[in-house]
């Protein structure tokens, strides 16, 4: 699987606390091995369109989509109180 992370996820994702980007670096590794691992509360949105979201800690989330059979999009990564404005 190939994790293909946008403009805007890397300017997030450098504004946020070290303690959280080493949580994201040890979620993104379970996700790398397992999409479907209990472990990120993966959660699909209720919106039209495929948007997922897994927990990286009790309080952030990130959020993404399956573009092709091998390919993941991250595009937005916040508190979950931001993220999915």
């Amino acid at each position: 699987m190939r994790i293909v992370k946008t403009a805007d996820f890397a300017k997030q994702l450098v504004k946020l606390p070290l303690e959280i980007r080493r949580a994201f670096s040890r979620q993104e590794k379970i996700f790398v091995a397992d999409s479907r691992d209990s472990r990120l509360h993966l959660k699909k949105l209720n919106t039209s369109e495929e948007i997922f979201s897994f927990r990286i800690t009790r309080n952030y989330r990130c959020l993404f989509y399956f573009y092709q059979d091998e390919v993941v999009i991250f595009f937005a990564i916040d508190h979950r109180k931001d993220v999915y404005r």
